[in-house]
This record gives C-alpha cells, structure tokens and sequence, in this order.
C-alpha cells in the first residue's frame, strides 16, 4: 500500500495535461508540505476516482481539494471567485485554455520565438514576427465573434442541465466534445442540432421542454450581442476556451500553434492577476 502525503489536490486529465501544470504554478511559492497532485482523468468519474484512490492509499487524515474546469456547468458570477460546485472547486473562467488566451501574451511569445530566429539561422521557426497586440486582440475577438450562436447553444442546453437535476443524459454540445466544432455555426443549424438532443432528452426528464430551451437561447443571444460583453471581452469568461482555440487556428491557419504557445505561457502567466487561483491557493494553503 502507498504512502502519500496527507494533502492531496485532484484535477482532470494527466499528468502532462494543462490542469495539472496550471496547479503546479498555483502552488510552486509554497514553502513547506506541499500536496500531491493526482489527475484523474473525466470529471464524470471524479467520485468513483477519489474513493478508489483513498482505498489503495495508505493515509489517516484525508485532507484533499477536486480541481477541475467549470465548462457550462454554473454561470459565471460578476465577481471573480473559485466557484465550489458540490465537493469540487471550478475554475471561474471556463477552462484552462481561456486564462492563457491573452493578447499580450501571445504577442510575447511569438517576438520571443521570433528573436530566437533571427539568432538560431537553423531554428525551424516560419512565422516571421509578432503581427503586434492589435492584430491579436483582433484575432481572438473575431474567432469568439465566430462561436457566438455556437456558444448561446451550448448555455442554453446546460440550463436544461441544470433545472433537471441530471448531469449524465445530456451533453452541451453534439460534436464530441469542447475544441471539436460543429460544420455550421449559425444559430439555426446549432439550434436544430441541438433540439433533437432535447427530445432525446425529454424521454427521460419530462420537466424538460422545447420551450424552456427556446427561451434560454434568447436570453444568451440577449446578453452575448451587449455592446459591454464584447468591450469587457466577458467571451473569455464565459465561452469555452478549447473552441476559441479551435475557431482562432481555422481563422489564421498561417499563425502560431497555441498548443505550442500554451506549453510556454504556462510558464509566463502571472497567477497573482486571477483571484480566483489565488483563492485556490490560499485553500490549498490551509489544507
């Protein structure tokens, strides 16, 4: 039987997955009795994870913290905080990708990678310089601009989640899975798609009806088209990062690999600017 420390912080994924490096940074200016971070693959079997794990360890005080992506799965509130969400902690923003999704870090990067360049004649980097903070800010904006009705959908389907009680039946995409986008964008083909969800849906929990999604769907195409959602640039808040990823390499297919730009901002990112991981490591912290 294992030995472990008496603090231990799950996450999602694996060990090389963004999760698990984001808690890294939280918690690298811990001075003493740091915890063990365990990722644990799906948030679906976090529970079934947690239990399983505590019977092959050999510990006498449990004294751990689920970390994980907020997705769709509690509205964002105005004031940046960790979110809890039954025994977990959620990301304020949607995942881990969208605190990485920053112009000026971007921009950073690639001047980075660009000098290197100019340096290294045989460095295999082909993108030239940055295009400036601008032509960034401009890039993520109108890929986000991109996923608008994509995104008003995929909320509105969560609020069915929500107001069932059920979390396993229905998913808020169809495609797959986050950062997997569906052909069309528009709002009537995401709605479409989305409805024979809902009545797939509707079999099970009879409190589900068209209507109620219907009416979700006009209430996010309200607050995603006000001029301050846009200018505040809430979309990095509430629309899921693993899309905007996608939509901004269709976008700008000649630009950076942000696979590659997230290995490296994981690393620059200043966790003192996010109250919310800040707050993950003072809990953290008082384990």
């Amino acid at each position: 039987m294992s030995v472990v420390g008496d603090k231990v912080i799950f996450c999602e994924g694996k060990q090389s997955s963004l999760d698990f490096r984001l808690i890294n940074r939280v918690i690298e200016n811990l001075s003493v009795n740091k915890p063990t971070i365990v990722p644990s693959g799906s948030k679906f079997t976090f529970s079934v994870f947690v239990e399983g794990y505590f019977s092959r360890i050999e510990t006498t005080n449990k004294k751990y913290i689920v970390f994980r992506d907020r997705d769709f799965d509690i509205k964002p509130p105005n004031d940046i905080q960790l979110l809890k969400f039954g025994s977990m902690f959620l990301t304020h923003r949607a995942c881990v990708e969208n605190y990485l999704l920053n112009s000026d870090l971007i921009h950073n990067y690639w001047v980075t990678r660009y000098i290197e360049k100019q340096n290294n004649p045989i460095s295999r980097w082909g993108h030239g310089n940055s295009p400036g903070i601008i032509a960034i800010s401009t890039w993520i904006e109108q890929a986000a601009r991109s996923l608008q009705d994509y995104q008003v959908v995929r909320w509105a389907l969560a609020d069915l989640i929500e107001s069932s009680g059920s979390r396993q039946q229905l998913r808020t995409t169809w495609t797959g899975g986050s950062g997997k986008l569906p052909s069309s964008l528009t709002i009537l083909d995401c709605q479409n798609e989305a409805l024979m969800l809902v009545n797939q849906f509707q079999q099970a929990i009879s409190t589900v009806t068209q209507d109620r999604f219907l009416a979700s769907i006009a209430a996010y195409q309200q607050q995603f088209s006000q001029p301050n959602f846009w200018s505040d640039k809430q979309y990095l808040i509430w629309f899921h990062g693993k899309d905007m990823q996608k939509a901004m390499q269709q976008q700008q297919s000649q630009y950076i690999s942000l696979n590659a730009f997230f290995d490296w901002a994981l690393n620059q990112m200043d966790i003192n600017q996010h109250p919310d991981l800040i707050e993950l490591q003072h809990r953290i912290a008082s384990l």
